[in-house]
């Protein structure tokens, strides 16, 4: 496929039938590693469609970032963080828009975060878990509304039984018992959403999937390896650094550049093994007949320091490479190569979708605190973007009770961080009085601290976070302790989260 599939001129249907929505979320992408190298068919999205090449997320990790897409607010909004990973239940959810409106809401998760577990289930006729072999509607499985067991068995059978029964017997095996080494749930997934779009009815649908592959550990299949790992390396040294961003945090290891490098490399395969599903679920909606009425969306919920800044992974920090994030619209109004400067926050998201989809939600438009990003102009272009890091994910009482003593500067991640983003300033502060000021038009990189010889430039952007935000006491940090279920918190330590 060279070019996206269908025409890449089209526009959804204009008749009654409002246009299918697709959001498809890549876990821990970060802008910076997109090229046409690593992901050639979000690229080629981009070259159809818009691709926004300032937009930045909410927060710099999945709860809250998701959180922000799910509802529209802002964390000091949602609540939603390291102290409390659980979604308000006041909060009106993008799903619940699209069901209300009429839409099959189907969403595919595959960060162990955003399941029904911790509320990001809310307005899904189908939420599935897609890392696990099995699905059932206990403790891991689909969480299907309004559909008993009896209705799933039927459904099972004419998969089974319509068409080739040996090739579908194939298929669902494949799907359900079967990944690529190095695969986190990706081939189930597609395979899984293929089949589904296969079936799905005349009613629009709105499409929510989270591929979790570029998140630690980073282990692509070895083809997708051996592409971007720098020169010297194989895939078994590389694959045989540790990869523990906690551990590193609290100096338990060490890792010089040339393993970043090699680390990167596996990164890098990753967003390319990544990428290929994303042009396998492409070809699912054009072969299905989907493609000329949907609207497809793209984007990194946060992204990732490899050995950026002198930090592994995506905490304790504000710095652009665990915020600036790839984000691609392709279909209706968002075709034509259009790239756009302008700063965009994934905040902007949700009220995009419901209005490119003539969606009038007016409890989600009350709530929502992001604008649209379908027509924008001087007058109501964004100056800045926002972001907030509430608490530190796991608790410092986690790493004590892990690695015992901390180094000292450990002890001072044990804060809640800030960040104002304009066209020239990145400024972060702290509730602990924390600040660093980083001129962006001559060091784009934040390597260079420059709020002592900018005071005034500081002031005012501190000024400017407070008037946003409030003050930092106006949002609890904790929130009592909710027990998760089991194999939950097993699944959260080997993505480095506890």
């Amino acid at each position: 496929m060279s070019v996206p599939p269908g025409d890449s001129t089209s526009r959804p249907a204009t008749g009654s039938r409002p246009p299918n929505v697709v959001l498809v979320v890549l876990d821990t992408a970060r802008k910076a590693s997109v090229t046409s190298e690593t992901m050639p068919m979000l690229c080629r999205l981009a070259d159809a469609g818009t691709s926004f090449e300032r937009a930045y997320a909410t927060a710099p990790w999945t709860v809250p970032s998701h959180a922000s897409l799910f509802t529209g607010t802002e964390t000091a909004t949602h609540g939603t963080h390291g102290g409390n990973p659980f979604l308000d239940t006041g909060l009106r959810t993008l799903a619940e828009a699209f069901r209300d409106a009429g839409y099959d809401t189907v969403g595919v998760s595959n960060n162990t975060w955003i399941t029904e577990e911790f509320g990001f289930d809310r307005g899904f006729d189908t939420l599935r878990r897609g890392w696990q072999y099995l699905q059932s509607d206990v403790d891991m499985g689909t969480v299907v509304r309004g559909e008993d067991r009896r209705e799933k068995l039927i459904a099972t059978r004419h998969r089974l039984f319509e068409g080739n029964p040996l090739v579908n017997l194939a298929n669902v095996c494949y799907s359900e018992f079967l990944q690529p080494a190095g695969d986190d749930g990706a081939a189930r997934t597609t395979s899984w959403l293929s089949d589904w779009l296969e079936h799905q009815d005349d009613r629009p649908f709105f499409l929510f999937c989270n591929y979790i592959e570029p998140h630690i550990p980073y282990d692509p299949p070895r083809a997708f390896a051996e592409a971007f790992l720098p020169d010297g390396w194989t895939v078994d040294e590389a694959l045989a650094l540790r990869q523990d961003p906690r551990a590193y945090d609290c100096e338990d290891y060490q890792l010089s550049p040339a393993e970043f490098a090699a680390l990167e490399g596996l990164y890098r395969g990753e967003l390319a093994y990544v990428d290929r599903h994303l042009r396998e679920l492409c070809q699912a909606l054009s072969v299905t007949g989907h493609w000329d009425d949907t609207i497809l969306v793209v984007c990194g919920d946060h992204g990732e320091n490899i050995g950026d800044h002198g930090f592994f992974g995506h905490q304790y920090t504000l710095y652009g490479t665990v915020l600036h994030v790839p984000l691609v619209f392709y279909g209706g109004p968002f075709t034509g190569g259009v790239r756009r400067r302008d700063l965009v926050s994934l905040l902007d998201l949700p009220t995009t979708l419901l209005e490119v989809a003539g969606i009038d939600d007016p409890t989600f438009a009350r709530q929502q605190e992001g604008q649209s990003m379908l027509e924008v102009d001087a007058r109501t272009s964004r100056d800045a973007v926002f972001a907030e890091y509430v608490s530190p994910q796991p608790s410092i009482e986690r790493l004590e009770a892990r690695f015992g003593t901390l180094p000292e500067h450990v002890y001072r991640y044990d804060r809640r961080l800030r960040t104002i983003r304009t066209d020239r300033f990145a400024y972060v502060c702290g509730d602990d009085g924390f600040e660093r000021l980083h001129d962006l038009e001559t060091d784009p990189d934040e390597l260079v601290d420059v709020s002592e010889d900018e005071p005034e430039h500081a002031r005012r952007l501190r000024r400017r976070l407070e008037s946003h935000f409030g003050p930092f006491e106006t949002l609890e940090r904790a929130a009592p302790e909710r027990e998760m279920r089991p194999g939950t918190k097993d699944r959260l330590a080997s993505l480095g989260y506890l």
